[in-house]
């Protein structure tokens, strides 16, 4: 029995909807967690969750940036909050655990540790050197091409800008990790890191402020996280913060993994 996790699954590419049709746990007791950004329009995502869904025991996801977007390929043209809660209604009717539902507990090796899916988004604050407000790291990007995407199709509607969005959704997540009982130790799966760490290599800084946001640096030690996982970057590695390890679980773009020396692996170990 095994906690597994992946991210980034991009499925409307060819080679990695087929890289996620071949997704097998090796046992039938086996957990995935899925960190987001596992396509754009929704009758992808419901594909791939349906599937995955069928094969894992217990699947738990976390949207990312690109199932938030509302594309014109999408026939489902609801925006921000209201594209969310339509993601969170159809994937608890496949039976996935969403940010929205009381927190699993994993039972297996290592456990029991509460599994914690964190929607928190990003406020800007992860900033180019230099940049002390968000409209000056926006001038930044802007002045040397590198802008988010979401710029254009992550609306945040209720709420008047995507920072807003990031601040309520910290508030909302805050009192669910602190309502937590204080022995209880956790793994925080999140689609965007939660500390600024491992964005430094990054080739474009600029686009870090895309990426997360510093009201979460403390988070793995306050809640006594086992393991934090994520993805959104594209750069599959494990860094160790304070004793922890923050676990970046992205699968990528066919044009990013398909140059390596090896091929992609499935899901990435968390417990045991």
């Amino acid at each position: 029995m095994s906690l597994v996790a992946i991210s980034d699954l991009h499925v409307r590419h060819a080679d990695n909807r087929a890289f996620t049709e071949a997704l097998r746990p090796a046992s039938d007791d086996d957990w995935l967690l899925v960190a987001g950004d596992v396509a754009e329009t929704s009758d992808d995502i419901l594909w791939a969750m349906e599937l995955l869904s069928e094969r894992f025991s217990t699947v738990v996801w976390t949207p990312g940036n690109h199932e938030l977007w509302t594309s014109p390929r999408d026939p489902v043209q609801l925006r921000g909050e209201a594209r969310y809660r339509h993601l969170v209604e159809a994937l608890r009717g496949l039976g996935v655990h969403t940010p929205e539902d009381p927190y699993p507990v994993w039972p297996g090796p290592d456990g029991p540790v509460v599994v914690a899916p964190l929607f928190v988004l990003y406020d800007y604050t992860f900033r180019p050197e230099g940049a002390r407000t968000k409209e000056e790291a926006l001038a930044v990007a802007h002045a040397s091409g590198v802008v988010c995407t979401d710029e254009y199709l992550l609306h945040p509607d209720p709420y008047p800008s995507r920072d807003e969005w990031c601040r309520a959704r910290l508030d909302y997540t805050r009192k669910r990790l602190d309502a937590l009982d204080t022995d209880a130790p956790t793994v925080l799966v999140n689609h965007f890191p939660l500390v600024r760490e491992p964005t430094r290599v990054l080739h474009y800084p600029e686009f870090a402020q895309w990426c997360g946001t510093e009201a979460t640096a403390d988070w793995h030690t306050r809640y006594r996280a086992r393991a934090v996982v994520y993805g959104h970057l594209h750069i599959p590695r494990t860094i160790v913060v304070d004793g922890v390890p923050h676990i970046e679980v992205s699968l990528g773009y066919p044009r990013e993994w398909g140059p390596r020396p090896k091929p992609p692996e499935g899901p990435r170990p968390v417990l045991p």
